[in-house]
């Protein structure tokens, strides 16, 4: 049995994907889907690239997420199914491509300034 393993970042968020020939399990830091993602949202996030090619049945998923917020350990998580779903089957490649859902998206927090309030916000500027 062959365990595919891939890394998906977005954010801060890092998403490891152990993916094998299963029966549609996924198991996020040792919970279930559900219980780790309570939002609807989050779920359908990680379940998109495995219902876009119709193998939502087919592979059980374990995943181990880091860092960020829950929106951004979802897309990681996303970005990784779709990158292990590519290994198993090069066919699925371009859909998967055409939505997006293999190019890793660089928008990061901007850091702080020093002698700003943030990253671009200035002070309050008094004339007298």
């Amino acid at each position: 049995m062959e365990i595919i393993k891939t890394i998906g970042r977005r954010k801060t968020s890092v998403a490891r994907v152990y993916m094998k020939p299963g029966k549609g399990e996924i198991i996020v830091n040792n919970r279930s889907l559900e219980a780790y993602f309570p939002f609807d949202l989050h779920q359908i996030v990680v379940k998109q690239p495995l219902t876009l090619v119709n193998e939502g049945e087919a592979y059980d998923v374990k995943i181990n997420v880091d860092g960020g917020g829950i929106k951004g350990q979802a897309e990681a998580a996303r970005m990784a199914i779709s990158r292990a779903l590519c290994e198993f089957n090069q066919d699925h490649r371009s859909p998967l491509k055409k939505e997006g859902f293999l190019t890793r998206d660089p928008r990061m927090v901007e850091r702080k300034k020093p002698g700003r309030r943030k990253a671009r916000r200035r002070f309050q500027f008094s004339k007298r």
